[in-house]
């Protein structure tokens, strides 16, 4: 199932204002129901990497907060990533050293994530049939999956299109 929400190649037609504040609203309500702390800097922290649809690396929301007046220090920022991870409201993406927004906010989940090889736009799909190969495969060796993230690199449909 692709999640429904592509970073980077947003549609023409794309409310973004509602996407974020949609974003936002589902991530308080998951840390209500889980009585996590949404503290004020993690949710401006998730807001920032929410505002565009592409992956944002963790100085630029340093950047970011100090442009605001908020003199925010790395471990500001690097705390509020490991608790917005740790609550499956983002993921982090290895290979391009940043993070975006989770659309799901269901909780623990194998995300794939899509990662286009030229322009870095992110696709995060949720199929269920992937993670029961991955279960399997590490079952066969005595391994026990934790939640984690798929990174797979591809030729996303708008460089595709660009392609001579």
């Amino acid at each position: 199932m692709i999640s429904g929400h592509n970073k980077g190649t947003a549609p023409e037609d794309h409310d973004h204002s509602t996407c974020v504040s949609d974003a936002l609203a589902d991530a308080e309500t998951y840390c209500r129901k889980r009585g996590l702390r949404l503290t004020s800097t993690r949710r401006r922290v998730l807001e920032i990497i929410w505002r565009g649809h592409e992956p944002v690396k963790a100085y630029d929301i340093l950047d970011e907060l100090n442009r605001a007046g908020r003199r925010a220090a790395p471990p500001t920022v690097y705390r509020a990533l490991d608790f917005l991870m740790g609550a499956s409201l983002v993921h982090r993406i290895d290979s391009l050293n940043a993070f975006v927004g989770c659309p799901l906010a269901a909780g623990e989940h194998t995300a794939q994530l899509l990662v286009c090889s030229q322009c870095e736009t992110v696709t995060e799909i949720d199929d269920p049939a992937i993670r029961v190969v991955l279960d399997r495969g590490a079952a066969r060796h005595g391994f026990r999956l934790q939640p984690q993230t798929v990174e797979v690199r591809g030729i996303c449909p708008r460089c595709r299109r660009s392609l001579p």
